[in-house]
């Protein structure tokens, strides 16, 4: 929450759905429950300031105090040994039964489509942001080529033979 609001300046609790799905969606995910509480609980903490429109629909704004940006500062340094967690319905489904080349079909179109959206924002955005966004759209590129070859070895039923 603190570095969408880092990245964004000021925003609204919908803005701050609005740029998760866009910046970090595609490998961290965050109810859009906590989107809209998260940022009240954050003000009460010290670490963002609030601000509500005088009119209209009397909206939130969040931006980060410095307690704040320092809060944000300290986690992005702490390392970090937690481990992904994989929820992929494709592979559960393939555990429990279901045919592996069917999946792969139906897998294989949505996997290239991400991963060349993911290779055109590289070549857009390379160089004009930081190091770390760039190397999170990597690893991505990686994540899905890997997939792009698992489900094309079962479709070819390559895959455990």
């Amino acid at each position: 929450m603190l570095g969408l609001l880092d990245a964004a300046g000021e925003a609204t609790p919908y803005d701050l759905k609005q740029i998760a799905a866009t910046a970090i969606g595609d490998f961290w995910s965050m109810p859009h429950a906590q989107l809209y509480a998260e940022p009240e609980r954050l003000a009460a903490a010290g670490l963002l300031r609030e601000r509500r429109e005088s009119s209209g629909r009397r909206r939130k704004y969040y931006k980060l105090t410095a307690a704040g940006r320092r809060a944000l500062r300290d986690w992005v340094a702490e390392p970090t040994e937690q481990q992904i967690e994989l929820r992929d319905p494709g592979l559960l489904k393939i555990f429990f039964g279901s045919d592996p080349r069917a999946m792969a079909a139906a897998q294989l179109p949505v996997r290239r489509a991400k991963l060349e959206k993911y290779e055109e924002l590289l070549a857009q955005i390379e160089g004009h942001v930081p190091e770390g966004m760039v190397l999170a759209l990597r690893v991505g590129i990686s994540h899905e080529r890997e997939w792009v070859r698992f489900w094309s070895e079962l479709q070819e039923g390559e895959e455990g033979e």
